[in-house]
């Protein structure tokens, strides 16, 4: 079982450098300019639940090609059996070109939540982890520096994932160091 889903739109922001201090102890002032960049990209991602590994790639468009690509790599990266990639009904995960090219790939199959239900998609979490390690306090230049941290990211990520379990885990169950016995 695979989950999969769309983040975006991400779009590079450049920030300015952080104001310093003056030889004589006063905090230089600078005006702050921000700029966002014209290109966006989105990041497409797919959790093996059972193991805790990803896969992404990144698109310039939210559409059907990019989530067709992400179908591939899926299918590639899973050579063996089955696959059911549990999605949101977007109208890119069910379009023509995604019926055809699930069509030709009998073993991927794709299975949808109900609407206003993302919560129950575990690759939701899974964004969160991205956004903290690729995103958080970031400037990027364009597409292909956020593709690349993206990328990186991932890896880091893969490099120590653990299997993904809906719901929390029961508290720790309590020791007591001592037991005292009252007699009455």
């Amino acid at each position: 079982m695979i989950c999969a889903d769309e983040l975006g739109p991400v779009s590079p922001r450049t920030f300015p450098p952080a104001p310093g201090w003056s030889p004589d102890g006063h905090r230089i002032k600078a005006p702050l300019t921000y700029a966002r960049g014209a290109d966006k990209t989105w990041v497409y991602g797919a959790l093996r639940v059972r193991d805790g590994t990803e896969v992404t790639c990144c698109a310039p468009a939210r559409n059907s090609d990019g989530w067709i690509g992400l179908l591939g790599q899926v299918a590639r990266a899973n050579p063996r059996g089955q696959i059911r990639i549990v999605t949101d009904n977007l109208s890119s995960h069910t379009s023509f070109k995604v019926r055809q090219w699930l069509a030709r790939h009998p073993r991927v199959r794709q299975v949808f939540i109900p609407v206003r239900a993302c919560w129950l998609n575990l690759q939701e979490g899974w964004w969160r982890l991205l956004r903290r390690a690729a995103f958080a306090g970031q400037t990027f230049a364009d597409a292909h520096e956020i593709a690349a941290a993206v990328t990186l990211a991932t890896a880091q990520l893969n490099a120590r994932a653990t299997p993904w379990v809906w719901g929390r885990l029961p508290p720790p169950h309590r020791t007591l160091r001592r037991k005292f016995i009252y007699l009455l």
